[in-house]
């Protein structure tokens, strides 16, 4: 009896773990949340249609430049950021996978974003060509070492903002 308990114990861990390292968001029926992007803020951040509603999305676990923050310059690579994130997703339907937090402290709906019609990975996209870089805030850190590697082999390559922008 106790080995049918241990296996049922780990079967539930399992279960867990997995919910735990990426949830597609839900609509109230319990449908994965598809919607259609109808604003491009700029690199890092969209506005999605999602049944009805309209929610401000930020892309977990990256962050590109700064173009429309209040009080802080258009930083270098801002808007082409914000450009190459236009092409990926304005007006296409996206599917969003959240993590452990939900929302940020600005009411922002926080996903990991992937291009329906070809399941494209927005975020690691964007780190992959050089316009963003990794940003891991705990606890959403299900990507968290993708990205960083990702990052490391476009520093390397000197793509994007790694060429663009050296620092002194």
């Amino acid at each position: 009896m106790s080995r049918v308990r241990l296996v049922l114990a780990l079967a539930l861990a399992a279960v867990v773990a997995l919910v735990l390292a990426g949830r597609e968001a839900a609509a109230p029926d319990g449908r994965p949340e598809v919607g259609r992007v109808v604003r491009v803020v700029d690199g890092d951040t969209i506005h999605v249609q999602l049944d009805g509603r309209r929610e401000k999305v930020r892309y977990i676990g990256v962050d590109t430049p700064e173009s429309v923050k209040p009080g802080t310059p258009v930083q270098c690579f801002a808007k082409r950021a914000g450009a190459f994130n236009r092409r990926l997703v304005a007006g296409e339907r996206v599917r969003l996978v959240l993590d452990a937090e939900h929302r940020d402290r600005y009411g922002r709906l926080l996903a990991y974003v992937y291009r329906k019609s070809d399941g494209v990975f927005v975020n690691a996209a964007l780190v992959r060509r050089g316009y963003a870089q990794p940003l891991t805030i705990e606890p959403n850190v299900a990507h968290a070492q993708e990205f960083r590697r990702l990052a490391a082999a476009a520093r390397h390559a000197g793509r994007g903002m790694w060429s663009a922008c050296r620092s002194s």
